[in-house]
């Protein structure tokens, strides 16, 4: 062999080594991007927390990990949702079931018109869950309460407080709660709500005009066809329904800072299928008005 031909060889194995170990790198690489999208997924995801909503058990500026596992990782076609279509949501087994006081993370089902349910695959809010399905709901004097479960619920602290400002400020209910979910002749309101039947699948509804005011944007959601109600009677398309059986089980939703969240007493039932995971601990916490990280919140408990 000449030396030629040896300095050839030599430079083709050393280029199979530099092709050997770009492979091995690019696998590396595209094992860990895979590692954590199949993370992402179906286990653990982070959550921004941009407003008070849920103070002080979650402040403004927190970032917080969601643990999808503990309620199942949902599947769906995201590329659709990412451009607005409605999407069919299904859910992998998870370790448990929602309670109430547990804080949830969820896509918001109200984005483009209120009291409209709809998917915003790119909007998500987190507030904890004050109802179950099967749960008969009401708020008496501001307080928070479910038929037969003697515990408390939500921020009692700060419903206190907000029942206190109203009183002090002397609020009239349309300063306060003119708003309140279903709206219309109903008037609820955030003091006096309710009471209000948190449907669980399965379930039957006799069709009426307070009834249909409860649930029309449910069953408009489920059936994906408009209500009306007309010489008292309910329609949907040119169809009389009387009686209505649910498919989905839905929640009731609330922020612990009570006199500023945008929540369920305002929008109405969740969807479970719109239900992303469990808030489990605050990861990074910054004070976005001094830029100041908050080391004391860093790995918190979520409660």
């Amino acid at each position: 062999m000449d030396i030629n031909q040896e300095l050839s060889m030599r430079t083709s194995f050393r280029l199979l080594k530099i092709i050997d170990w770009g492979i091995n790198i690019f696998l590396c690489i595209f094992g860990i991007g895979l590692l954590w999208l199949i993370i992402q997924v179906f286990c653990v995801t982070s959550f921004h927390i941009p407003s008070d909503s849920m103070e002080p058990e979650l402040l403004a500026g927190d970032a917080i990990l969601v643990n999808k596992m503990k309620y199942g990782a949902r599947l769906f076609n995201i590329m659709e949702a990412v451009n607005g279509k409605q999407v069919k949501i299904r859910r992998l087994p998870g370790l448990g079931e929602v309670e109430r006081n547990d804080v949830v993370v969820f896509n918001y089902p109200c984005p483009k018109k209120w009291r409209r349910i709809e998917m915003d695959v790119m909007q998500y809010y987190v507030k904890r869950c004050v109802a179950l399905p099967g749960d008969t709901f009401r708020i008496v004097n501001g307080r928070y309460q479910v038929d037969g479960y003697p515990h408390e619920l939500g921020n009692v602290e700060a419903q206190d407080r907000f029942m206190t400002i109203i009183k002090e400020r002397q609020l009239s209910d349309e300063d306060t709660g003119g708003r309140a979910y279903p709206g219309g002749t109903q008037k609820w309101t955030v003091k006096n709500f309710g009471p209000f039947y948190i449907p669980k699948v399965g379930d039957s509804v006799r069709l009426d005009s307070i009834t249909f005011r409860l649930y029309r944007n449910v069953i408009e959601w489920e059936q994906q066809e408009k209500l009306k109600y007309k010489d008292n009677h309910v329609y949907i398309g040119d169809r009389i329904l009387s009686e209505y059986r649910f498919q989905k089980n839905y929640y009731f939703m609330a922020g612990d800072k009570v006199e500023n969240s945008k929540d369920s007493r305002y929008w109405g039932l969740l969807p479970e299928e719109y239900i992303v995971g469990k808030a489990w601990r605050v990861w990074k916490s910054v004070d976005e008005n001094r830029g100041t990280v908050r080391w004391n919140r860093i790995w918190k408990a979520i409660n």
